[in-house]
């Protein structure tokens, strides 16, 4: 399982929503780092196996006049997944999803001119031991991005991008630094010296278009910066202020 932040989440459903007609500098002023970082996060989470691929939504109908059909097919249960691989290579099979039950398990999605074209691939199916048990054919499909990785229902005010509770109280927060806030342009030192951040908050990276900086007490905070902070008791919201602009 890979852990995604806020900044990760928002990406994710930026793309899905448009990823043709979305930049990093876009997603970039929704959760207030440089473009440069959100760049550097998609080819991460292209690394990780999280993004998979970037995928045309066709129209076959309106295209070609072309038929689009779902076969709901049964494939042994030790089979499953060698049977999938076998059936997406199968002329005119644009889908083939895997199921986790013991019948009705793939559903595979076939494009034909005519029902001839769309009979021959039914065939090709059952030459491969599967039993259809079901077939229609599809007017329209929509993808829409996952809810819980938006934006909400308004603008967040908070720099907080994402929050993990340890064993014992102890907290690890991710913070994004406003050009506006109290502590943007300063060093680790001056802001400790000015009481900015708490002694018991320790900063352990900074993660800078596509670097990550390991802090220093000479290391500069600037705006655009995520920055991860560890505390060895619960803050209660206090490290936050520091990052937040000025009102």
């Amino acid at each position: 399982m890979e852990r995604l932040d806020e900044v990760d989440r928002r990406i994710l459903y930026r793309l899905v929503e448009d990823a043709r007609n979305t930049s990093a500098p876009m997603i970039a002023d929704e959760v207030n780092v440089s473009g440069a970082t959100i760049r550097n996060r998609i080819e991460q989470l292209e690394e990780r196996g999280v993004i998979t691929g970037y995928h045309a939504a066709i129209n076959y109908e309106r295209g070609e006049n072309w038929m689009q059909n779902l076969f709901i097919c049964t494939a042994p249960v030790a089979d499953r997944e060698k049977q999938a691989k076998k059936v997406s290579n199968i002329p005119g099979v644009v889908n083939v999803r895997e199921l986790l039950a013991g019948r009705r398990n793939l559903h595979v999605t076939a494009i034909g001119a005519n029902s001839d074209e769309l009979t021959v691939i039914s065939r090709r199916l059952a030459d491969l031991g599967l039993d259809i048990e079901d077939e229609h054919i599809v007017h329209m499909e929509e993808t829409v991005p996952l809810d819980h990785f938006g934006p909400g229902d308004g603008p967040r005010n908070s720099p907080m991008r994402d929050f993990l509770s340890l064993t014992g109280g102890a907290e690890v927060i991710e913070l994004t630094v406003d050009e506006n806030s109290p502590i943007a342009g300063l060093t680790l030192s001056e802001a400790n010296e000015s009481g900015l951040l708490d002694e018991d908050l320790l900063v352990i990276a900074i993660e800078r278009d596509d670097e990550i900086i390991t802090p220093r007490g000479f290391t500069e905070i600037r705006a655009d910066d995520l920055v991860t902070i560890f505390s060895r008791y619960s803050t209660e919201g206090v490290a936050i202020e520091p990052f937040e602009a000025d009102a």
